[in-house]
Formats: structure tokens, sequence, C-alpha cells
């Protein structure tokens, strides 16, 4: 099993699939994994083998590392096209995710105003009003949607701790036009049981709530890395254009990475 721990807080930049020239900003620790999910796909690997032991960085400590890496890509003549946080886990536990928020949006209008923030979140802390409020205030607000069957996300997305998908899609209405939706469609079997959520009995309900919370885009890909879990399956280019052109049809903007 090969998988994948970043460098905290500033990684990269690196070439994303969906994101174009993305500079890494992880607020989780560089030793390990903290996340409000534990999925089967992550590549970060499973958090009871990833286990940080290092603290999250502090606010201060993120800021530093920003500043010095925006210096030196400036004067390489490298233009970020976004500064994104991801990594090792779920952005929005850091306690100072606001202010963080507040302290990269400063330095992105002082040394690369062209650049997009993004934020790539699972989204289980939206119903909290702090991480709300921050999220929306970020270009790209991309919130994960694997599926609207509970069941599907507690046996593959795998929350560790409490959640209402139905709460949950209810602040993703509230966003409007600032939020942007990803969803991770794949194939294969664990256990004996299906993950397989590229088919209408899937999709079709996904649709229907995805119309409701009416985004400004769908980004939708599949497995693209080695996977903790054995028995995953990439989603066909068939199957994921299938997806994109019923979101177009609808009036909805939507990208698929393969």
């Amino acid at each position: 099993m090969s998988t994948i721990i970043y460098p905290s807080p500033i990684f990269g930049p690196i070439h994303s699939r969906r994101l174009g020239v993305s500079l890494g900003i992880n607020l989780l620790p560089e030793d390990g994994k903290v996340c409000t999910f534990d999925c089967l796909y992550c590549e970060c690997g499973f958090n009871a083998d990833r286990r940080a032991r290092k603290p999250l960085p502090t606010r201060e400590e993120v800021a530093t590392a920003l500043e010095e890496k925006l210096l030196s890509m400036r004067a390489e003549g490298v233009a970020p096209d976004v500064l994104t946080f991801a990594g090792n886990g779920e952005p929005t536990i850091h306690p100072k995710f606001s202010e963080i928020i507040d302290d990269t949006l400063a330095l992105r209008d002082k040394y690369f105003p062209e650049a997009k923030v993004s934020v790539l979140t699972n989204a289980t802390l939206v119903t909290r009003p702090v991480v709300f409020e921050a999220l929306s205030r970020v270009d790209n607000n991309i919130l994960k949607l694997d599926t609207v069957c509970e069941e599907y996300i507690r046996f593959v997305d795998r929350p560790t701790m409490e959640y209402n998908l139905d709460e949950i899609i209810e602040k993703l209405k509230m966003f409007g036009k600032n939020a942007v939706i990803q969803t991770m469609f794949m194939k294969g079997e664990v256990d004996g049981r299906s993950v397989d959520n590229t088919g209408d009995d899937y999709v079709l309900p996904w649709l229907q709530i995805v119309k409701k919370i009416a985004p400004r885009e769908v980004m939708i890909y599949t497995v693209d890395r080695e996977t903790p879990q054995q028995g995953l399956q990439k989603a066909s280019h068939e199957e994921l254009d299938r997806i994109v052109e019923l979101l177009k049809v609808e009036g909805i903007r939507a990208t698929a990475s393969y």
C-alpha cells in the first residue's frame, strides 16, 4: 500500500487535475492524518494507520511559511493559479481556520491577486457557523458530496463524528453559487459489497439534490492513485462523461477528471 502524506504547512506547487498550478496549504500535521472521514479511497491512507503525533501548525506558522513561499515564487517568476487548502485530512478541523482564511486572502491580494483561494473540504463541519462563514469567503468552496445515500457514505466515506446528511445538504443549499460540489465516482467490491455509485440508482437521486443545491459548478472524479482499500476500481471515461452530460442538461456546469 503506497499512500501520500504531505508536508505542512505549505507544499508544492503541484499541477492539479482540476485546479492548475496549485500551491498547497496543509493545516494538518506533517507526520500523519487528521480527518472527520476515513474514506476507503483516501490517498493519505486510513486514519488508524496514519495517526499524527505532531501538533497542528499554528496560525502564525502558516502565515509565515505561506508568505515566504509566495515571495520565493514571485522571485522565480512562477505564479500560482490557486492557493489550495488540502493535505493530510480535513482543513476545517483547524481551530483557527477562519483566521487563517483571512491571512491567506490578504497574502494572496498582496503577492498574486489573480490567484484563487480554494478549499477542498468533506463538508462535515459546514454546520458550524464559523466554518460556514469562512468557506463563504473563498473563491472556490469545493464541497464533497459523493452520494445522497447515507448508508453508502457510512460504508465508503466512514464519518468519524456525528454525521447527519440531511443537515449538511441544507447547509450546502445555503452556499448557493458560492458552492462547488465534488463527487467521487468509482466501482468495485469491498467485503462482498459493491461500491459502484455510477449507476442510475445512485446518480439520479444525487442529481436531484445537486439541482436543489444549485452550485456554481460540479467537479466529478474517480480513483487516480493507489488506495488503502483493495478492490476499488476507476469509473470509466464513458461513465463519467454520461454523468457530466446529465448535469449539463440541467444547466449545471460540470467537469470530469479521469
